[in-house]
């Protein structure tokens, strides 16, 4: 109970923090293009960690996987997803409305896991892999015009924390894990919906 207890407090304290943050432009170079294999590899590492919105649904599809029993491929899809759609970004291809895309969903997202909604596996897969496109055509925003050795090194950095990040939070659902659904796991839906409504807001909003 005290390890349930434990997870809860620090889930809910990360998760509101970051519902809480400002949205802004997720640039690990503080706006500079990465030129080498180190810039690129750290901005990549990054680039889903400060991006408050870009975090709270990799974290989504973590507790999502966890708290559903789901296949790990689920979180390797995402991945896989945004690798290509920062090389649709990269290619010139415009996709218009892609930041409005990513924060509603991670809204989605964080309704259907507040809702404990039954969804089937198809569901998710295709959640994950349309979301994967809009959050990687983001991701290539800051990466847009780089030489090939900074690109790719960026596109690992992407491809290594998304991963630990979605993989890690399902294990540490699974670990807690209440049939059917925990209420923690609710609880984090309902952080990351926050966070979307945030975002959206910001889409939204002029200023």
């Amino acid at each position: 109970m005290s390890k349930r207890r434990t997870v809860s407090a620090v889930a809910s304290t990360g998760l509101a923090l970051l519902a809480a943050a400002p949205a802004h432009a997720h640039h690990m170079m503080g706006g500079e293009m990465p030129s080498n294999v180190m810039q690129g590899l750290l901005s990549g590492l990054g680039h889903p960690v400060i991006g408050i919105d870009h975090l709270a649904f990799i974290v989504g599809i973590g507790v999502v996987v966890g708290a559903f029993g789901l296949n790990l491929a689920l979180p390797v899809l995402f991945v896989a997803a945004s690798a290509l759609g920062v090389a649709i970004h990269v290619m010139g291809v415009s996709v218009p409305g892609s930041e409005l895309v990513v924060a509603a969903s991670v809204l989605l997202l964080g309704v259907l896991l507040a809702r404990a909604a039954a969804v089937p596996v198809g569901a998710w897969a295709a959640l994950f892999a349309i979301a994967g496109l809009f959050h990687g055509y983001a991701y290539g925003e800051s990466i847009f015009g780089a030489e090939q050795t900074p690109l790719l090194a960026y596109l690992a950095g992407l491809v290594i924390i998304q991963s630990v990040i979605a993989v890690g939070v399902a294990y540490a659902t699974r670990s807690v894990k209440q049939a059917p659904v925990s209420l923690n796991a609710r609880l984090a839906g309902a952080a990351v919906a926050g966070v979307g409504i945030a975002a959206l807001a910001g889409q939204i909003i002029p200023g």
